[in-house]
């Protein structure tokens, strides 16, 4: 299945067309680098397209999700679904529908699924990283953690994608927002255009200074 037909497929999700293609073209352009990897799967919206991204690239992508639900997706909240509630445990339970998405999709050897919580995957790994994409818990401590966690395998050059931005809080959250601001704040990314609610960062090549980071420079010598 190629991209174009992808688009006409329904998933479960709150990604929207325009940012899943864009998530889809910056994977294709980064995964010859290394592999790429999201946090958060849900029932396989994003991990399909960035699974076919890979896919054409000759890449990897590593897909995180603990498959239980964030905080508003649990009985009660804001974003709960029936339909994802195990009857045996009484919890809810996206895997099934993310292994059945990637399997209709033959991504199995493509993407590489890892049920657990983010923090608990990045203890100890080393590999560097072409591409993180963050869309998992949206508390502020979720956010953070995910970002904290992972960003020290970026690859310079690499891309910091963060789903769910909205700069009027009436619309969302604001810990996707924070992460973002953080990010920048740091000197080490430059800040490409949104899409929708997705923003793009790219790690500063070497030898490349940001803005961000020649303005922390100025305020010392001045």
């Amino acid at each position: 299945m190629t991209v174009d037909e992808l688009r006409g497929r329904v998933f479960k999700g709150f990604m929207d067309d325009d940012e899943a293609t864009r998530l889809y073209e910056i994977a294709r352009e980064a995964a010859g680098r290394g592999p790429c990897l999201e946090i958060g799967s849900y029932c396989g919206r994003s991990a399909a397209y960035l699974g076919i991204a890979c896919r054409e690239a000759g890449g990897i992508l590593f897909s995180i999700d603990h498959h239980g639900g964030s905080e508003e997706q649990q009985p009660g909240g804001e974003y709960y679904d029936p339909e994802l509630l195990d009857p045996e445990t009484g919890r809810i339970d996206t895997f099934p529908l993310f292994r059945k998405a990637i399997r209709e999709l033959s991504l199995e050897d493509t993407i590489v699924p890892i049920v657990a919580r983010s923090e608990v995957a990045a203890r100890f790994w080393r590999t560097p990283l072409s591409l993180i994409f963050i869309d998992g818990g949206h508390t502020y401590e979720a956010v953070f953690t995910d970002y904290n966690g992972w960003i020290s395998n970026l690859q310079p050059g690499g891309y910091l994608l963060i789903h769910d931005i909205f700069f009027d809080p009436t619309r969302g959250g604001q810990a996707p927002r924070c992460i973002y601001r953080l990010a920048l704040s740091s000197g080490l990314f430059l800040e490409l255009p949104m899409v929708g609610t997705l923003g793009i960062l790219q790690r500063a090549p070497l030898g490349c200074f940001t803005a961000a980071a020649s303005e922390h420079w100025r305020s010392i010598i001045t």
